[in-house]
């Protein structure tokens, strides 16, 4: 039977609805991703879950050129998930962390969140500024860790897709909360580059003087799973900060020559974690802030190269940029296995590590440090960029 296309039906020509409908079909049709399902072409998120007090979490999606894939979510602007090809193409989430919003909300150890108002450890929970003392929140035996018993990583951030690459998060921390001085609003961008590097701004305006320290606490697994003693290591670093039984800086500037806290050649995170040396054993391995070779004060200087992580037998590679001044590794000796992740894991002792971008622990204590003091009228602008990339096998330089 043959249609003429010009024949006037309700609603216009016959043509004319062809056209439509077929451009409805195109729109509803599923994309050609990998998995079969819709190809993520928009920045709208999509709920995460509940939290207890009926809020809603939302779960933002970043992809780049070369299938890069970034998931984050409003509560603790966590980095849920960070999906990155080994030297054969094949994708993978390196990351630590949770399938839902439960996991987040119950026993974890900071994975994927940004932590402050003062990320790592203050002593004794209490700091002065211009003579006028504060105490502080004390989670951590008599210290205070991570912003307190509701650091930011705990609180629900506002989330804004910008594009297909980057979203911001932004939170208000009140003045009082968790002991500290004066609001803060906080901003933090991840940006997703076609160069595969996530890009992590933050920035904080105060409405008086108080400590600002903010980082990214993704615990990271190049080789999907298992332990990450086989990771090799370098830090751009020929000093740290050496700590006290409670993990508190005594305040010196050590060397780490001849000590298993020399990474200025690569080194297997495992050929030296069990040596017979006191820090190690205050941290149960590696727990230490190391005081970067290239970094300026926060916000001054670009992004310089602070770490380089590869793991040999996927090929995967991670390189660290900071504007910061230091960098607290951690191998995950506090995971026990208690802790139910992705996919029915669990996560066992050293499963994961840490490269946290930051000024030193207990700066506000420590004259000598590099201070963390922001005041109104000069906001607090750091940035870290993650680098990922995937090479060839290379040669091993400790113990697996």
């Amino acid at each position: 039977m043959k249609v003429d296309p010009d024949a006037p039906v309700a609603g216009g020509t016959v043509a004319t609805l062809l056209l439509v409908a077929a451009l409805l079909v195109a729109a509803c049709s599923p994309g050609d991703n990998e998995d079969g399902g819709a190809t993520e072409s928009s920045s709208a998120p999509e709920s995460f879950g509940t939290l207890p007090d009926g809020r809603d979490v939302r779960r933002f999606t970043l992809t780049n050129a070369n299938r890069l894939r970034v998931r984050a979510i409003e509560y603790g602007a966590i980095l849920q998930s960070i999906e990155a090809p080994d030297r054969d193409g094949e994708l993978a989430d390196i990351t630590l962390g949770y399938d839902t919003l439960d996991g987040y909300l119950g026993n974890s150890p900071y994975f994927g969140a940004v932590v402050g108002r003062y990320a790592n450890r203050i002593a004794g929970g209490r700091f002065s500024i211009d003579g006028t003392l504060s105490t502080l929140a004390t989670n951590n035996g008599a210290n205070h860790l991570h912003g307190g018993d509701r650091g930011f990583d705990k609180v629900l951030w506002r989330g804004e897709a910008l594009d297909l690459t980057q979203v911001t998060f932004t939170y208000r921390s009140e003045d009082g909360e968790e002991g500290y001085p004066g609001a803060l609003d906080v901003t933090v961008t991840y940006r997703l580059t076609d160069d595969d590097e996530l890009v992590i701004d933050y920035q904080a305006v105060a409405e008086a003087p108080t400590p600002v320290n903010l980082t990214q606490h993704t615990y990271f697994n190049l080789a999907v799973s298992g332990d990450v003693l086989g990771h090799e290591v370098h830090i751009n670093a020929d000093r740290y900060t050496p700590v006290d039984a409670t993990l508190i800086p005594t305040g010196e500037l050590a060397t780490v020559a001849d000590t298993p806290f020399d990474f200025r050649m690569p080194t297997a995170i495992g050929a030296r974690i069990d040596a017979d040396h006191m820090q190690l054993r205050h941290g149960g391995g590696y727990d230490h802030n190391f005081v970067l070779n290239t970094a300026a004060d926060t916000g001054v200087a670009a992004p310089m190269h602070a770490a380089h992580v590869v793991e040999p037998n996927s090929g995967r590679v991670l390189d660290v940029y900071t504007s910061e001044p230091g960098i607290q590794l951690y191998t995950g000796n506090f995971l026990d296995g208690s802790q139910v992740g992705k996919g029915g894991r669990r996560y066992a002792h050293r499963s994961g590590f840490c490269l946290e971008t930051q000024h030193f622990p207990d700066s506000p204590n420590q004259p000598a440090f590099p201070t963390t003091i922001v005041r109104p009228g000069r906001p607090y602008r750091t940035r870290t960029t993650l680098r990922f990339s995937a090479g060839q096998p290379e040669q091993r330089s400790g113990p697996r």
